[in-house]
């Protein structure tokens, strides 16, 4: 009698019905799965209508005798700086803040006006005279290098001067509050030397005028 081979054992169609098991219990795996476009956690469509809102409903109505507050427009700041930084405006509803870089009026580390500080100064005072105020802020700034100490009275000193040259200009109908605050309220960061250049600087603002 010729020899029988015994049938092989073949495993893979026991692993595919494992498989086929472990999908129909559990689901695809994620990778393959393909339910549509995935969402952040949290941000998964609501499934129900939003409720309606009755526009009748008494707690949406004002109370009787009730009136709405004075209508206000809000104050918005519009920004304009020079190519090189030099000069900064911000203009908003009630006032005009106009900036200069400290190195387009003093010498490094002085409070002496330079050449070209007098011009730059005369045409910010043909700003306040068109504004017809009578209250102006000049406010100095430092960077943060140095002592504070320093740069508390360098800030002073630089609004100071630019305070005498204004009131030249401008007479004695003008009431000033100078102010230096050294490296506090920096308008850029102080982390590079192009920060600190902006933040180095002479702030000059007024209100502005109701016809303006």
């Amino acid at each position: 009698m010729a020899n029988m081979t015994p049938p092989r054992t073949v495993g893979l169609p026991i692993a595919a019905a494992v498989f086929v098991a472990t999908t129909a219990l559990f689901g695809t795996s994620p990778a393959s799965a393909d339910d549509g476009p995935s969402v952040p956690p949290g941000t998964e469509a609501v499934s129900e209508p939003p409720v309606p809102i009755d526009g009748q409903d008494p707690d949406l109505k004002m109370p009787e005798g009730g009136t709405l507050a004075p209508s206000r427009v809000l104050d918005i700041v519009q920004v304009v700086e020079d190519l090189g930084g030099e000069e900064r405006r911000e203009d908003s509803n009630a006032d005009i803040k106009l900036a200069l870089q400290a190195e387009v009026l003093f010498g490094k580390n002085s409070a002496k006006l330079g050449p070209e500080a007098n011009a730059r100064i005369a045409a910010i005072a043909d700003e306040i005279k068109k504004q017809n105020t009578t209250k102006v802020r000049v406010f100095g700034f430092t960077d943060d290098l140095g002592s504070s100490a320093h740069g508390d009275v360098l800030s002073k000193k630089r609004a100071d001067a630019v305070h005498r040259v204004l009131s030249k200009q401008l007479g004695p109908s003008i009431t000033y509050e100078i102010r230096g605050y050294g490296e506090q309220y920096p308008i850029a960061s102080n982390s590079d030397e192009e920060g600190r250049k902006k933040n180095r600087r002479v702030e000059i603002s007024f209100p502005r005028g109701e016809d303006s």
